[in-house]
Formats: C-alpha cells, structure tokens, sequence
C-alpha cells in the first residue's frame, strides 16, 4: 500500500471513529427545511437522492462535469463536509481528494460507504492503485449493493424515515434491474467478436465483467487518469489493439484525448470522447441521472463497437 492510501485509509478510519455518536439527521434541521446530506460525486448524489425521495436533499461536493481524479479541493468544501450531518462515500480509495478536507475537518457525522462488501477488481501493475479498481457503478448490478448499504446508513441517521427509505430503495432496485436488462439487450446485437474496449485509464472493467466484454487495454494504464503510460507501454497497446478486434478506444467527456488520439492514429481505429463515466451532465444534457448515464453509455459502446 502507499503511504498517500495509507494516510487516506487512517483519515477515514479517524472519521468514522468520530461519528460513533450518530446524529439524528431529521432532528438537525429546523422543520421548515429539509435535511441535507453531502455525497462525494454527483453520480452518487443522484444514486442516494433515489434513495431519500422528498425526505432529503442529497448534494454532490465534486460539480458537474469535474474529474474526480484530478480535482482539487476548495475551501467551501471544507465547510461543506464540516457542516454535513450524512456524508456518503464510494470508498475503495476513489475519494483520494478528499484527504485533506478529513484531515481538518470537525464536528459528527454519519459516513456511509456505498461500495462496502464489495471486493475491487485488482489492476495488475497499477501501484498508484493499490485498493484496486473502484468504479464499481459501471455494473448496475452493483449499483445494488450501493443501494442498500445507503438505505441502512439513512435509516441509522434518521429512523423516523425508514419505512420511506425502505420503499424508495425497493423501487429504484427495481429500475436498476430493468436498466439491466436493458443493457443485455443492446449487447446483444453485437457479436462476441466485436466485444473489445480500450480506454482511456482503466475504468470500464466491471461493464466488461457483466456483458461479455474483453478489456484490451488502456491508454493509461492505472484507474486514475493522473498517471503517465511510457513508451513502451503505448507500443504495446498499439499493438494490442492491431491484433484485436477493437474499433475505438472509448474516452470520458473529461479525458485528455491527446494520448488517445496518438495511439488510435498508429493502431488505425477512432476515438470516441464523450462518454460519461465519472460525472453527470447538466439537467439540458445527455445523462443528467444515473440511469440517463449507463443507457447514453452503451449506447455509445454498442455504436463504437460495431464499427
């Protein structure tokens, strides 16, 4: 493990040690507002605002559109978690960026870390990654576990609302099934031969997993898009990708395309930019919920994929 995962995995242990005193969340609030609860990315906000329904308002700290991997905390942040009396994490190491806030940060809190009891995928020779791969959402199946560990986290902070939390996770459980499906269907119309993704970082390894995709590679060969492939590497995915059946290297609105775009000139294939993979669009754009993003996702990937 480095010693910067380390410090982060010690900072949320303090943390959560802090917060064995729950706060009543429905009690912190005066009764004519609604209590507010802070998760860390807006993909995740969306996700527990299904969850909490009109009993709570559910804030993203990261703004749209940012790429959490390159993000630097500012001082309204702080305050933010400071002031929270729910913060809900996506945990295996993702929220890198915010060790320095929970190094400094007072007052009790309810932390809820959506990806507990979930295990990684590990990234052979990603040592920035040690905690392996955490971008779990991509498979709405897991999404599930997300679900129900943020369901039994606001019931802990606010039992008067259990019954409503209880009917809310049910329904979006429901949805996530049917998105499911859905997803199946549009792989479907590929043939197992046009299943081959190449991305910008390591990012769409649990959307492999569940619909029947062989990862080539990756631009960058790390989860988080701050690392720096060699040459050597980019020779090999070139030529990874001239030995396989992959079409495109997929990227996220947010990447850098520059490396993308030199390796697809040399391996002969397109690049795909705008995918949402980390963020959410605007309420006018093309994945506004996390629903929104998996359907214009694979939408994107079936289109890319079939040449």
């Amino acid at each position: 493990m480095s010693k910067k995962s380390a410090i982060i995995g010690l900072l949320l242990v303090l943390l959560l040690s802090a917060c064995a005193a729950q706060t009543n969340l429905a009690s912190s609030t005066s009764p004519d507002s609604k209590p507010r609860v802070l998760a860390s990315t807006s993909i995740l906000a969306d996700i527990a605002q299904n969850v909490a329904g009109d009993r709570l308002k559910v804030e993203s700290l990261l703004p749209l559109g940012v790429d959490p991997h390159a993000y630097q905390p500012r001082p309204s942040d702080a305050a933010k978690v400071a002031e929270s009396t729910v913060v809900i994490l996506n945990g295996a190491d993702y929220e890198q960026f915010l060790a320095p806030i929970l190094n400094h940060v007072g007052g009790r809190r309810q932390v809820i870390e959506a990806s507990a009891g979930l295990t990684p995928r590990a990234v052979p020779g990603d040592s920035a990654s040690p905690g392996g791969d955490p971008h779990f959402w991509l498979d709405p199946n897991l999404v599930i576990t997300y679900v129900k560990n943020i369901r039994e986290g606001l019931m802990a902070a606010d039992p008067a609302g259990a019954e409503t939390y209880k009917a809310n996770a049910d329904a979006y459980i429901n949805q996530l099934e049917q998105l499911d499906t859905w997803i199946k269907t549009q792989v479907d119309t590929l043939t197992p031969e046009k299943r081959y993704l190449v991305t910008n970082h390591e990012v769409l390894g649990y959307f492999a997993d569940r619909y029947g995709f062989t990862i080539v590679g990756s631009v960058i060969p790390s989860v988080s898009d701050e690392a720096a492939p060699s040459a050597q590497q980019m020779a090999a995915l070139v030529d990874k990708i001239r030995s396989s059946n992959a079409m495109a290297i997929f990227l996220d609105a947010t990447d850098n395309p520059s490396l993308a775009d030199q390796a697809a000139k040399e391996a002969k294939v397109k690049v795909i930019t705008d995918l949402h993979l980390e963020s959410l669009t605007p309420a006018d754009g093309s994945a506004p919920t996390y629903i929104d993003i998996m359907k214009y996702n694979v939408d994107q990937i079936v289109k890319g994929c079939q040449g």
